[in-house]
């Protein structure tokens, strides 16, 4: 099962901004010493947002404009099988906003950016091999 043309540009673009993410993610995660790692967990929360995201396109499946990664997983098919736990998924939302900005929310550190780092990359292969063969790849 195939998705028209448009549609399947634009899951496309979705994956190369969620791939964009994934990279930065890993590259600042080695810098030895001092590592952002609030930058890290935040592109690896907007890696799988918009992996979640390329999903819900692809199925045609309207979405708010939200960062909540749970949010988005109710609404995502039943055929695809997230790899990740619900729990982990609320783990992850909160560096969507809140490691940008200062305030009182505690950094994360290296452990947790490691472990950010391997659930993006886990929801961006099951994203994939999910997507792949609808977009005839």
């Amino acid at each position: 099962m195939s998705v028209p043309p448009d549609i399947a540009d634009l899951v496309r673009q979705w994956l190369q901004k969620a791939d964009n993410d994934l990279k930065t993610a890993r590259h600042t995660l080695l810098i030895p010493d001092d590592c952002p790692c609030d930058t890290v967990c935040f592109h690896a929360q907007q890696c799988v947002e918009k992996c979640l995201k390329a999903i819900l396109v692809c199925s045609q499946t309207p979405f708010s404009k939200t960062h909540d990664l749970e949010e988005l997983s109710l609404l995502l098919p039943s055929s695809f099988r997230i790899p990740l736990a619900v729990e982990e998924l609320a783990e992850l939302t909160p560096h969507a906003t809140n490691s940008r900005y200062p305030d009182d929310w505690r950094s994360p550190g290296r452990g947790e950016a490691e472990w950010a780092v391997t659930a993006a990359e886990r929801i961006a292969q099951a994203v994939r091999s999910w997507l792949s063969p609808r977009l005839g790849e």
